[in-house]
């Protein structure tokens, strides 16, 4: 059957070979106890983490670029997978962060309606999603965690070859902000969406935009991660502005920005996150 699932819409037999994501079913490149989470979905530390191979979005400077490109992984099935999530409720994890499912999302809801843990389902998107992707899923969805990557399509084309991905984002979002925010007596968040936005080089006027829109579709009390922890990787030899971090005055000016416009929960990084050590070991 021909793939629409995501605004891509490439259009490939996914039962006889891989479309634009890079994978045909379900393949899981690593799972664990990720300690590196906000503080909000995993307090102490322990978030119940599946990262899944490949991606529709395919960003130039991905972090995990050998996973988002199919490089690594190993195919399971629906009911490998439920076996995985029981494996990782039984070493204690506080919630089961599902990260990247945007391409595999109705295998992964056919596996949480055979079984759903009994802790937050947090589904860790890349935002460039459809919102019929998400109506399927979203009753096996606890916490949103979509990034909002992009505003202006001349940056999401140079870095991901999509020019919509800022509209598609932005209504995706506005799906997953109607999530019911509840939050749990130990400040966990229990449901709702958290959104995450990387600020990178050179292109903090982006970012500002990104957070006016943010003001306008989250609920007024919905958290916030401004993220400091750029690190040059992936393939960026035709891309010199990625080759540094971010600098302490462009992340202050994002900062700054979202103070003024009074997002009331707010979480920021400190400059040593932009390390190589907190990016997932591949070998496990």
């Amino acid at each position: 059957m021909e793939c629409h699932l995501c605004p891509v819409n490439c259009g490939t037999d996914r039962d006889l070979r891989a479309g634009r994501c890079g994978v045909m079913g379900l393949t899981v490149a690593k799972y664990y106890l990720h300690p590196f989470e906000e503080p909000c979905l995993s307090p102490n530390g322990k978030s119940g983490t599946v990262f899944f191979g490949g991606c529709n979005l395919r960003c130039v400077f991905c972090q995990n670029y050998e996973v988002s490109r199919a490089e690594r992984g190993k195919r399971v099935s629906p009911k490998e997978l439920a076996e995985i999530f029981k494996i990782l409720e039984e070493m204690g994890a506080e919630n089961l962060d599902l990260v990247t499912p945007d391409h595999v999302s109705p295998l992964i809801a056919e596996v949480l309606s055979l079984y759903k843990p009994k802790i937050p389902v947090v589904y860790n998107s890349s935002g460039y999603c459809l919102p019929s992707a998400l109506e399927e899923i979203d009753p096996y969805v606890d916490v949103y965690l979509p990034d909002f990557k992009f505003f202006s399509p001349e940056l999401s084309a140079r870095y991901t070859g999509r020019r919509d991905y800022g509209n598609v984002a932005q209504t995706a979002l506005s799906f997953m902000a109607k999530k019911p925010l509840v939050w749990g007596e130990d400040g966990k968040l229990l449901s709702g969406i958290l959104t995450r936005h990387l600020v990178l080089p050179m292109c903090t006027s982006d970012s500002l935009q990104i957070l006016d829109i943010l003001k306008e579709i989250l609920p007024s009390d919905a958290p916030v991660s401004l993220m400091r922890q750029y690190t040059p990787m992936g393939d960026i030899a035709g891309f010199p502005e990625l080759s540094r971090r971010i600098t302490a005055r462009e992340y202050r000016r994002v900062v700054d920005h979202a103070l003024a416009l009074g997002f009331s929960q707010l979480y920021t990084q400190e400059k040593d996150s932009a390390e190589k050590r907190f990016i997932p070991d591949w070998e496990f």
